[in-house]
């Protein structure tokens, strides 16, 4: 069975309205866990005390933010070599849930910058480049608002995100190219495979469930969203006709 296959809206919304209830429930599950574990179970760090705990919200949304931006250029970019309705539909559906993951990322960020640096804000090369990315998450969601012809805001913000995903990358790679700035590098092997952690076993295993949790949170949204979007585009369609 081909991939393609899923791009059809009826066979998407049967597959994904069998494994909806399966994904929610254990995203949920691993959600909760991980952050009681995180948050309850860990201890005080030695140099950062209670404040490493944020870490449990910090990067997993950070991690998301980057990537959801990265899985709409792919959707993007297949709507505009297929013209695959659903596709365009899932970018549209995963841009507000990435908008929130940046936010939350952007805000404990300052939370946890404000001790360890001693400011909420600095023009550090990463800090910069996520705070551009979600101004183009922004630009991405009112660009769909602002466009009446579905197929028309599907291409103009397709087009947009191949512009914003420059600062995706820049996010994520701007410890490797500015090394002078303050945001420390990756410390989970995770995200940098082959490499020691420099983080401790007790810190690192409810983190790495944790991102687990974020991630099959926003699978669930995103699922739901994609097929809410797909429902309205049935509605427009059928009100089209009966005018």
């Amino acid at each position: 069975m081909s991939i393609w296959e899923f791009a059809n809206p009826v066979r998407f919304m049967r597959l994904s309205g069998k494994v909806l209830p399966w994904i929610t429930g254990l995203a949920l599950l691993t959600f909760v866990t991980a952050l009681y574990w995180g948050f309850f179970l860990t201890p005080n760090d030695a140099v950062q005390g209670s404040t490493v705990k944020i870490i449990y919200v910090h990067v997993p949304t950070a991690f998301l933010a980057i990537n959801v931006y990265f899985m709409m250029f792919v959707t993007s970019l297949i709507w505009l070599i297929r013209r695959h309705h659903v596709s365009a539909l899932a970018a549209k559906a995963a841009a507000p849930i990435g908008a929130v993951m940046t936010l939350i990322a952007l805000i404990t960020g300052a939370v946890w910058g404000q001790p360890m640096w001693g400011t909420w804000w600095v023009w550090d090369p990463r800090l910069t480049s996520f705070l551009i990315m979600f101004i183009f998450y922004v630009g991405y969601i009112a660009l769909w608002a602002a466009i009446d012809e579905p197929d028309k805001a599907a291409d103009l913000s397709a087009i947009l995100c191949m512009i914003g995903s420059v600062f995706a990358i820049i996010s994520r790679y701007a410890v490797n190219f500015w090394s002078q700035g303050l945001h420390q590098g990756t410390s989970a092997p995770m995200m940098r495979p082959g490499e020691e952690t420099q983080m401790a076993a007790v810190f690192w295993q409810p983190l790495m469930l944790s991102i687990a949790g974020f991630f099959l949170l926003f699978l669930a949204l995103l699922l739901l969203r994609t097929r809410t979007e797909i429902r309205n585009r049935r509605i427009t369609a059928l009100r089209a006709r009966e005018a």
